[in-house]
């Protein structure tokens, strides 16, 4: 097998892995983004819902899945939060995304502070997609 095949099937093989970890990456963001919602609209009807067990450990499931797959990224990519100021954007919003969905499902015991976390978090989540797309912290300053 000549040299140039080698790296080829060495690159092909990384191409690969990479579509499949930013499958996995993506795919987890848009069902821990839709489980969010779901949760934050039945908190707002005061469904009974969200209390069955499976509802209570998938999203931690998916979640675990979403960190994995994108400290994976991170590392084939070889981009780190601190180095590249889109990735520490990112991070900062995650931290953020995470204190305030908490607050909005969970922590905060007056109806008015649980919406407007929900609202909060919905738009931090919606600021870390647009991040991860463009690679710009401040992406929303390139539209025209």
């Amino acid at each position: 097998m000549s040299l140039a095949l080698m790296r080829w099937r060495a690159t092909a093989t990384t191409c690969y892995k990479m579509s499949m970890l930013k499958l996995i990456h993506v795919s987890s963001v848009v069902i821990s983004g839709s489980f969010f919602l779901l949760r934050f609209v039945w908190m707002l009807r005061g469904s009974d819902s969200p209390q069955q067990r499976w509802l209570k450990i998938f999203p931690h499931i998916i979640d675990t899945i979403l960190l994995a797959s994108g400290i994976a990224l991170v590392v084939q990519l070889a981009q780190y939060p601190f180095v590249d100021n889109w990735l520490t954007a990112k991070l900062f919003a995650l931290f953020a995304y995470i204190l305030l969905g908490s607050l909005a499902l969970k922590r905060a015991h007056r109806y008015g502070i649980r919406v407007l976390s929900g609202g909060l978090a919905l738009f931090v989540f919606a600021y870390i997609v647009g991040v991860a797309v463009t690679r710009m912290p401040l992406f929303w300053l390139t539209w025209n």
